[in-house]
């Protein structure tokens, strides 16, 4: 199985930062991204991130770029796991929305199991959770891009908020940067026990 991570957003998309800059989403989405698959490889997972450059790479490209694996490789061998930070406003000033979710494309999907897996790890952290139980799971459907048109099993998480100031030195902070990594590669390894 194929383990694709995305890391959300580029240097050169306005906003996307803390109301005080000292957190940016598209630097800390990239360094959690490195840092999953990391582990995952070290436990001997095939795992790569779609995105190593630093600029923005718009949302067709990326899903361009999973797709053609998905081509190569097979849908059914290849997940996704896009790596967001959330924003309870436009980031100009501190707001109090806290919390962990993840995303899925509308609908039963193949991504749900995924989803579920990754709110189970989520759950072993002392986060606010938050989630959509009205479809009998957790996870919160959208008509989200990268979801919406990549072939395989996809995911978004969104990993607490970059405007609240608690979420932001939690996540800023070693030991939160670790409870993130931690989250998505044990999601993911359960995930893959499953299929």
């Amino acid at each position: 199985m194929k383990v694709l991570i995305d890391n959300g957003h580029g240097v050169d998309t306005a906003g996307k930062r803390s109301p005080d800059g000292s957190l940016r989403e598209y630097k800390y989405a990239r360094e959690i991204a490195e840092k999953v698959v990391s582990e995952l490889k070290k436990r001997g997972f095939d795992a790569e991130r779609i995105v190593t450059e630093e600029n923005d790479i718009s949302l067709s490209e990326r899903c361009r770029r999973v797709n053609s694996i998905c081509d190569r490789i097979g849908t059914k061998n290849v997940i996704l796991v896009s790596i967001h930070c959330n924003a309870a406003g436009n980031g100009s000033q501190w707001m109090n929305a806290r919390g962990w979710e993840a995303w899925t494309s509308v609908g039963q999907t193949a991504a749900d199991k995924l989803a579920d897996c990754l709110y189970k790890a989520a759950e072993e952290t002392d986060f606010k959770i938050r989630k959509d139980t009205t479809d009998g799971d957790p996870d919160k459907e959208g008509h989200l891009y990268i979801l919406k048109h990549t072939k395989c099993p996809a995911v978004l998480t969104e990993n607490l908020f970059q405007d609240n100031k608690e979420d932001v030195a939690f996540l800023l902070s070693e030991a939160g940067k670790e409870t993130i990594v931690s989250l998505h590669v044990k999601g993911i390894i359960n995930y893959l026990k499953t299929i």
